[in-house]
């Protein structure tokens, strides 16, 4: 809807936070062409229709800011449409983020630390196969004793693209842990690695890596601590801009990653962490979004493929 001038309002100048969407419509385009008339021309089809038009509340927060607040959109839940993916992600964290108080009222003495356990990088044929080795090395991992101070986890899988068009898929792991495994139960890197390895079964040492949560933010005041590392451990699962590299990647890591899981929650966490998939990709506020009121003006934007953004519509 053009304003008095003709100009049509964009939704990435009315909104700050709501930059995004623009980036991730024009990348679900991509992917969308990729999928025609492929054996996935169905998810060609439905990513088509994703998102197009997204309604939005204006509504007042605590703080008195008036802020966007996305009312209603009809996604289309295809594994790989770089949209629904980036939605995933904001639910993940937003239940995550929404169960911290509890969970710290509950443990107020537990610490947090950051794992990722890799592989060397497979050929895409086998990525199936990998992931399952990898799912039971995991199993196997948890029932060691060096994993005993471990109350809780999250775990995702992430796989990236290699220069020559392999797979690495790897786990980004968030553990709870007792205050007992920085003293005598204390695993170092090196012992992690070979703990990995042995548990994968494997006849080379995987890259391992391992850091404290900081149970702060830094000095300069950027973001740090339990909330950075809760959106790392459940960013996207595939890059966007590996899924639009190359038509045959894409199509064979769809075929690939059917019915593989991005994410598992594990021990305590599960309780105040949903291990399911989120169904509700609208309400991601990492604040649980406050109130709406009927009263609160409502605003749509439709996707305007010439220009790649979001413009008002009536």
């Amino acid at each position: 809807m053009p304003n008095e001038e003709g100009a049509e309002l964009y939704l990435s100048d009315l909104s700050e936070r709501d930059k995004p969407w623009d980036a991730r419509r024009a990348r679900a385009e991509q992917v969308q062409a990729l999928y025609s008339g492929t054996e996935y021309d169905r998810y060609s089809t439905r990513i088509l229709e994703c998102s197009r038009v997204l309604e939005f509340a204006l509504a007042a927060q605590d703080d008195g800011e008036m802020r966007f607040r996305l009312m209603g959109a009809r996604f289309c839940r295809v594994r790989h449409c770089p949209v629904c993916q980036w939605r995933r992600t904001l639910m993940w964290v937003a239940r995550a983020l929404q169960g911290m108080p509890k969970i710290q009222e509950d443990y107020p003495k537990a610490r947090w630390v950051f794992l990722t356990l890799t592989v060397k990088n497979v050929p895409l044929l086998e990525l199936r196969t990998t992931v399952k080795d990898m799912n039971k090395a995991f199993d196997r991992l948890s029932r060691r004793k060096e994993w005993k101070p471990v109350l809780g986890w999250a775990r995702s899988l992430e796989v990236t693209r290699s220069r020559d068009g392999e797979a690495h898929p790897h786990f980004h792991v968030l553990m709870m842990v007792r205050p007992s495994y920085f003293t005598r139960e204390y695993v170092k890197q090196k012992d992690w690695r070979e703990l990995w390895k042995s548990c994968l079964r494997v006849d080379y040492l995987p890259v391992v890596n391992v850091k404290t949560v900081k149970p702060k933010a830094n000095a300069d005041g950027s973001e740090s601590g339990i909330t950075a590392a809760i959106r790392e451990t459940f960013k996207y699962a595939v890059k966007p801009e590996d899924l639009t590299a190359d038509q045959v990647w894409l199509i064979e890591l769809t075929d690939q990653m059917q019915n593989a899981r991005s994410v598992n929650i594990g021990g305590v966490l599960r309780k105040y962490w949903k291990a399911h998939e989120p169904e509700d990709l609208v309400n991601a506020d990492e604040d649980g979004g406050g109130e709406v009121s009927e009263d609160d003006p409502r605003l749509w934007f439709g996707w305007r493929e010439y220009v790649k953004r979001y413009a008002k519509v009536n």
